[in-house]
């Protein structure tokens, strides 16, 4: 289907599938796959291991109503000719929504900023954000790669989390001092790390997540 920049808010979401196929084969530069939000409740694809890496991300923010990849591919003149784009994700939040471009910020190049600033255009005409992501943090990615393998539901049978709770309301703790401070240290660390991905306790990622790193009740820095 084809429709005019204008009219890219009010075209129908869920009609469209993703411009490329996620497949695989042997010996290719890029890494692709299928990745589960926990947020969506279901599979999406991507083209690389920076592309999987914000779908974490976005998985642990919890506002995304839905993620759509490479929902349309836009068609633009240039001064040098024609030229196509195929943003990376649609980002559906409450009330809006955010385009999003994903690459390295040493592999872009100046052709590539042209398709960005045709996709941040037509972001702007549909009444979207515009974004790319250029990379993380090490500590940051890594982080969240150790809060997401506690991130499917947890049975508390030994009531750990109202411990940890307790604990951080009484006054910010250092993580390993907190886990320490329950009466099942080894259980209550991967609990603490659930309850840090459910944001029912919080923690500065700008920070190495290590026993060191504050944990403060939710709502308070």
């Amino acid at each position: 289907m084809v429709c005019p920049v204008q009219d890219l808010a009010v075209f129908p979401t869920f009609a469209s599938v993703p411009v490329r196929g996620f497949t695989w084969r042997a010996r290719q530069r890029h890494r692709p796959g299928l990745a589960y939000m926990v947020t969506t409740g279901r599979m999406h694809g991507f083209e690389s291991l920076a592309e999987r890496r914000l779908l974490l991300a976005l998985d642990f923010l919890d506002s995304a109503e839905e993620v759509l990849s490479q929902q349309f591919k836009l068609k633009f003149t240039t001064v040098d000719g024609s030229e196509d784009h195929t943003p990376d994700f649609l980002v559906l939040l409450p009330g809006t929504a955010v385009l999003v471009d994903v690459r390295p910020g040493h592999l872009i190049k100046d052709r590539d900023l042209v398709k960005f600033a045709a996709a941040e255009r037509a972001a702007a005409v549909a009444g979207w954000r515009y974004l790319v992501v250029t990379g993380w943090r090490r500590h940051v990615a890594t982080g969240l790669d150790v809060l997401s393998a506690r991130r499917r539901p947890m049975a508390d049978r030994l009531g750990l989390h109202g411990e940890l709770l307790g604990l951080v309301a009484e006054r910010p703790r250092r993580f390993g001092e907190l886990v320490e401070a329950t009466s099942l240290t080894a259980v209550a660390r991967a609990h603490a790390l659930h309850l840090l991905w459910r944001r029912q306790l919080a923690v500065d990622l700008a920070q190495p997540l290590g026993d060191a790193a504050w944990v403060y009740p939710v709502g308070r820095p």
